[in-house]
Parts: structure tokens; C-alpha cells; sequence
């Protein structure tokens, strides 16, 4: 089918691999803009836009899909469908409407369950057991149009954010194949969702990110999951130099009883509210990731030491 592929995040990179090589024809990817990165805080594509440059698809990057010169434009492109991975804007019903079939979007979780911009997080740090991706119709509405197919995964012990995407990335690119082939031959079958059970993935906010030892330890290592690797759960190292930050990449659970914050032993076991966390995997404040044993013997934490 002739194409157009909106969609900005690495998440959406696999999905976008997937359809070029299916031998559907990309008439054009949209992306949002280049934005400030890194360091030295220059402009750079997204990664959706870095992998269609480098594949000599056309790139568009409006800061509104609302704008009616973009609206002609996509209508100008004469699609058989519009593919969503992703994208970063709500679409309106003259670009939904535009191609052939209509516009599909790929979503990673198991609707209604997570509509919004940070189902992976969300689901973690809520405790879920399973979550998967889904391609539904799309409707003016956030995430709530019919579904066309799915598939679950479930959710490990040990899982963060960053394994998860990974997972769903690589699950999401097979399914949205299939799903338009199905659109393609007259076989998909849309199924509306059901009106129970709706929640909101609302986008992670940087002031979310500390961590509070108060809150009952399967609490604190949902969280600290749930924002692996960003932007990383927090807390505060004493140093004799002042307090360092210091992030929490992996955790797990454990018993353990103290005052909130104070190590329990030396190998960073952290009493929580209720129960203890065992931080597994650490990033202190200008270095690298680090398991846990490395870190300690670079810096050795003793037990009774109080993080902040």
C-alpha cells in the first residue's frame, strides 16, 4: 500500500523498519521538529526522521498537522493509509479522513487500560502483570478507536521501562505488518472497545522522579522500574562534599525494616515505609550506569548510612 508514517521515538523505529520492508510504498514519514540534545544542546532529528533520511524517504516536520497548508498537503499525497507510531500530536479529522482506508495507530499497552503518552511507565509502576500493543482505527478521540488486532505480553519481575519498550517495539513491528495486510485484503475486523476499565497514562514529569523511602517498598521499586532508564528514579548520596544524586536503574523488593532511607546493610538495601528495596543497578551524577557491586567498590556505602 501507498503510505504515509507518522511517528517520532525510537519506539517507533521498528514499526517503521517493518513496513519498508513488508514493500509497502512510504510516501512520506512525518516527525516532529528537530529538537535541542545532548551536551551541547544542538538541533537533531528524531529518530524516526534520522531513519527515513538515511533511507530516502521524505520527511516532513510541522509543528501542526492542524495547519491547513499541511492538510492539503497530506491530502495532496494520496494515500492508502495513514500509519501512527507514536507521533506526538492529536490528528484531526480531515487528516484522518484523508486516505483511502483511514489511519491506524499502534499503541503499546492493551486498551482501554493506558490511553495516553506513557503506557510502558504507567503500567510498571501501577504493578501490572501483563500489557501488550494493539492497532486500532483511528478516531478524534485519544487512543479510543476500534481495535483491529493485539498481541500480550507479560510483564517480569526485573522488567523496567527499558526492556519492555524494547519487547513491544519489536512485538508491535510484526503485528502492525499483519494488521495491514489484513486492512489491505478486506479481512480486518474492527472491534470497539470496551466502555470499563479506561485509565490515563499521563506523561512523566521530571518532579515525579525522586524517590520517596516512606512509601512502602513494592512502591518505591515499581517506580524506580517504571523510570528506567529515564529519567531515572532519584535519590540523594551524603558525600563529604555535599550530597550527590544518584540513580536507582534496577531494584527488587525485599523484607527489611528500619527508618526510612537507611541502609541496612552494605550492599545498599534500603528500608522503605513498609519493607526494604535492594538496589540492584545505580547511576551516580556524571558517570555510568553500574550493578550494584561495582559501584560500592568504587564507593563503599556502609550500613546505618541515611539517603536523602
Amino acid at each position: 500500500m501507498r503510505l504515509a508514517f507518522l511517528g517520532t521515538p525510537d519506539f517507533a523505529v521498528a514499526a517503521l523498519a517493518a513496513l519498508v520492508e513488508a514493500g509497502h510504498e512510504v510516501a512520506c514519514v512525518y516527525s516532529q521538529p528537530p529538537a535541542p540534545r545532548g551536551r551541547g544542546q544542538a538541533l537533531r532529528p528524531s529518530p524516526v526522521h534520522a531513519y527515513a533520511e538515511a533511507h530516502g524517504i521524505p520527511v516532513r516536520t510541522p509543528a501542526s498537522m492542524r495547519d491547513p497548508a499541511e492538510v492539503e498537503a497530506f491530502r495532496a499525497l494520496d494515500l492508502d493509509a495513514g500509519v501512527v507510531v507514536a507521533f506526538g500530536q492529536i490528528l484531526p479529522r480531515e487528516i484522518l479522513e484523508a486516505p483511502r482506508f483511514g489511519c491506524f495507530n499502534l499503541h503499546a499497552s492493551l486498551l482501554p487500560r493506558w490511553r495516553g503518552a506513557a503506557p510502558i511507565q504507567r503500567a510498571i509502576m501501577a504493578g501490572d502483570r501483563v500489557t501488550g500493543v494493539q492497532v486500532m482505527e483511528m478516531t478524534e478521540g485519544l487512543d479510543e478507536g476500534p481495535v483491529l488486532a493485539s498481541e500480550t505480553l507479560r510483564i517480569d519481575a526485573l522488567e523496567t521501562a527499558g526492556t519492555l519498550h524494547d519487547r513491544l517495539a519489536e512485538a508491535g513491528a510484526g503485528l502492525l505488518t499483519r494488521a495491514l495486510a489484513a486492512v489491505e485484503q478486506g479481512e480486518a475486523r474492527a472491534v470497539p472497545q470496551e466502555p470499563e476499565g479506561v485509565t490515563y497514562a499521563k506523561k512523566i514529569r521530571n518532579k515525579e522522579a525522586r524517590i520517596r523511602w516512606d512509601r512502602p517498598a513494592v512502591e518505591v521499586d515499581r517506580k524506580i522500574r517504571g523510570l528506567s532508564p529515564f529519567p531515572g528514579a532519584w535519590f540523594e548520596l551524603p558525600t563529604e562534599k555535599g550530597p550527590v544524586r544518584v540513580k536507582a536503574l534496577l531494584s527488587r523488593a525485599e523484607e527489611g525494616e528500619g527508618a526510612p532511607g537507611t541502609l541496612l546493610d552494605d550492599a545498599l538495601l534500603v528500608a522503605c515505609g513498609e519493607g526494604a528495596v535492594r538496589l540492584l543497578r545505580v547511576q551516580r551524577e556524571g558517570r555510568g550506569p553500574q550493578d550494584a557491586e561495582a559501584f560500592l567498590r568504587g564507593r563503599p556505602v556502609a550500613a546505618g548510612t541515611r539517603f536523602g
